[in-house]
Order: structure tokens, then sequence, then C-alpha cells
């Protein structure tokens, strides 16, 4: 039924310009607004749906994971830009990266204004 369809996803938030300053300024996203929400388009062609909700609790999960070719150079970037990294474990790095070994990929969470969490993750 729905092999064709060009799904998207979404996620809430409590501050739509709080949210489009972050992910247009600080993240360097082609953000549109329509219909007083936000559309983050990405690149591989499905926007992802931000959208306002007056009783907005972040999600425990997380909501966009960003692929990068050098996680180091995209923390420091990020930092830079005012992102502040979140420590789960003690396997984070100075820089918030999680270094696992051959556990996992080297991934860093942050959260947009609304406690969304975000990643970048090394590819």
């Amino acid at each position: 039924m729905f092999k064709d369809t060009k799904a998207f996803s979404g996620f809430s938030v409590d501050d739509i310009p709080a949210a489009k300053a972050f992910y247009s300024q600080t993240l360097g996203l082609d953000v549109g607004e329509a219909n007083g929400m936000l559309r983050l388009n990405i690149a591989g062609g499905n926007p992802v749906l931000v959208y306002p909700k007056e009783n907005h609790v972040p999600a425990e999960y997380t909501v966009l994971n960003f692929p990068v070719t050098d996680i180091e150079a995209t923390a420091r970037e990020l930092i830079a830009r005012g992102v502040t990294f979140e420590r789960y474990s003690d396997q984070h790095d100075e820089l918030g990266i999680v270094r696992g070994g051959d556990e996992g990929p080297l991934i860093a969470w942050f959260k947009d204004p609304a406690g969304n969490v975000v990643s970048i993750i090394q590819d």
C-alpha cells in the first residue's frame, strides 16, 4: 500500500522560532516554514517535519542522526557555534564523542532548544 509513498518523519518542539534559528543558523540546514511548522530539507530528498506542540515533552531518543566523515572536526565546529554535547557515560572523550571501540560507531549527542536529542555519527 505505501511502497511508493515518500514518507517523512517529524517531531515536536515548544518554540518554532528557536527551532528555526537552531536548525538553520547553528546547524546550517535549509529550513522552510509554512502553516506554523518547519521543514528541515536534508540531503536525500525527504524533509523532516518540525511542528509546535503546546505540551511538548522532549523525545527520550535520538530524533535526528547526522552522518559525518570527520566527527572530531564537526564536533569542534558545533562547539564553536555554541552546542554542548551530552555525556551519558564515561566513554566520552573531551569533545563529547563516544569511543566504544569495536562496540559501535563514533557518535556524539546534543540537544536542540526543545530538548530533543540529535547526534553526529561518523560514517
